[in-house]
C-alpha cells in the first residue's frame, strides 16, 4: 500500500550545510517533519557539493515520513561561478558584466539537462543563453548549428 502524500516543500539549501535554523527549520517544523533527520540525510547526500546552492524537493507523507530529491544548481548560480561575478547586471540590456563562450553554455546545459523541460541539447543551450542574457552576460560567437 502506497503512503498518502500530504504535500511538497521546495527549498534551496547550500550543499552539506543544512541546519535547523531558518529557512529549513520553520518550513519543515510547521509540517511536522523531523528536522534533524532531514538535515543529517541531506548533508550526507550532498557533502561532495559543499557550498553550492542546491534546490531540493521534499515530499512529506501523512505519517510524518519524507523523501527528498536533490536537483542540480540553478543556471544563474552556475553562470555566476563561471564568470566569477557576485551578481548579474542591474541593467542587463545596457550594462554587460561578463562574456561567456558557447562551449561554456554547452557545459552548463549538459549539466542542467536532467532538470530542464526540453529534449535536445540545442534547446537547452538556448535556455541557458537566455538566462545569461537576462543577467547581463554576453554570449560570444554564433550559435553552433549541428547539421
Amino acid at each position: 500500500m502506497a503512503k498518502e502524500v500530504a504535500g511538497q516543500i521546495k527549498l534551496q539549501i547550500k550543499g552539506g550545510a543544512a541546519n535547523p535554523s531558518p529557512p529549513v527549520g520553520p518550513a519543515l517544523g510547521s509540517k511536522g517533519i523531523n528536522i534533524m533527520e532531514f538535515c543529517k540525510q541531506f548533508n550526507a547526500r550532498t557533502q561532495d557539493k559543499a557550498g553550492k546552492i542546491l534546490p531540493v524537493v521534499i515530499t512529506y507523507y501523512a505519517d510524518k515520513s519524507f523523501d527528498f530529491v536533490v536537483k542540480t544548481p540553478p543556471v544563474a548560480i552556475q553562470l555566476l561561478e563561471i564568470t566569477k561575478q557576485k551578481s548579474g547586471s542591474a541593467e542587463p540590456n545596457r550594462k554587460k558584466v561578463a562574456e561567456i563562450t558557447w562551449d561554456q553554455v554547452k557545459t552548463v546545459a549538459e549539466d542542467k539537462m536532467v532538470d530542464l523541460n526540453c529534449f535536445t541539447l540545442e534547446s537547452a543551450m538556448k535556455m541557458v543563453a537566455g538566462t545569461a542574457r537576462s543577467m547581463g552576460i554576453a554570449v560570444k560567437g554564433t550559435f553552433p548549428i549541428n547539421n
